[in-house]
């Protein structure tokens, strides 16, 4: 089932919010959603969870219009908020049965459900813990079921990783791979970068309510490096670099840290690695310094920048 985001433009009586947005979420897709606070990226998901009206343009889901057939729509999707409390009086199966019998639910299908939903986000040992009890991730975990109860299609998740532990957001992340291999499309925003090149099959950068770049994780990376090529004189990104010799050298360290340039040097025997200010012409004097210093260099690899490079360089920090 595809999200399709079409020319989407959204805001209030103060401005817009988003402007002209157009993306795809395929199934099985997971779609990292980024950009800084106050860029729109929950603007954006509030409309799709058909909780916002734009201005102009529209999202379809599975074709159906978030305008025009809304209560279609809310069948087919799962919304994740950013912050949510579950009820006060409520222990957890009783949590995410109420919004089974939301979703029009009823007898052995709604209690084969929420049992099953129960067992996929590992809540079923604690279905009678009052849910307000529980910890941040457990919470995540049961606000995660209450979007699943309803077997949706394409899941809308908005900073479902802030707050949680290492353990806990690993944990989260083989959940949301195993819903894509289930074929479920699933936008995601988050502020952990990393986490989101590890885990996503595409991502979408917001900047001011417009969109700058989208696609495969390689393919903005290719935008970040063109960009950067474009504007030679901004090398104040560092790139990590990896360097080998072909046997090890007591002054290994010192000849990489006395580099102007070179900053965060970590060496294990003949291997080390270091960031380098500067571009290909500055790695390549710094290549050809570190050989005349009489290192034997078997190895200098400029590691590919990553998706926080890619943010850095594509974005200007400006909110709205």
């Amino acid at each position: 089932m595809r999200l399709a985001i079409e020319n989407l433009t959204a805001g209030y009586a103060s401005g817009f919010c988003i402007r002209d947005i157009s993306l795809d979420v395929e199934p099985g897709d997971i779609m990292g959603f980024i950009g800084p606070n106050g860029a729109g990226k929950s603007t954006t998901m509030r409309v799709l969870a058909t909780l916002d009206l734009p201005n102009s343009g529209d999202c379809l889901v599975d074709g159906l219009s978030t305008v025009d057939d809304a209560d279609r729509v809310r069948r087919r999707i799962g919304f994740m908020p950013d912050h949510f409390e579950p009820f006060p009086d409520a222990d957890v199966q009783e949590y995410v049965d109420f919004f089974a019998r939301a979703y029009g639910l009823n007898g052995a299908t709604r209690a084969t459900a929420v049992r099953g939903v129960m067992e996929f986000c590992q809540l079923d040992g604690i279905a009678h813990k009052p849910a307000t009890s529980l910890s941040k991730g457990m919470k995540q975990r049961l606000s995660l079921a209450r979007c699943l109860v309803h077997d949706p299609q394409v899941l809308i998740l908005d900073e479902p990783s802030a707050g949680l532990d290492p353990r806990a957001r690993i944990e989260f992340r083989d959940l949301l791979r195993v819903l894509a291999r289930q074929g479920k499309g699933i936008l995601i925003s988050s502020h952990i970068l990393a986490e989101l090149e590890e885990l996503c099959t595409a991502v979408a950068i917001i900047e001011r309510g417009q969109l700058v770049a989208a696609g495969s994780v390689a393919e903005v990376r290719g935008a970040a490096l063109a960009a950067r090529e474009a504007a030679p004189a901004d090398t104040s990104l560092p790139s990590t670099i990896e360097i080998a010799l072909a046997a090890e050298h007591e002054r290994f360290r010192a000849i990489l840290s006395e580099r102007p340039g070179v900053s965060d040097v970590q060496v294990s025997g003949r291997f080390a690695t270091l960031a380098a200010t500067g571009g290909d012409a500055e790695h390549a004097v710094l290549l050809r310094a570190i050989v005349e210093a009489g290192l034997p260099v078997s190895r200098f690899t400029v590691r590919g920048r990553n998706l926080e490079d890619a943010f850095l360089s594509l974005t200007k920090g400006q909110v709205q």
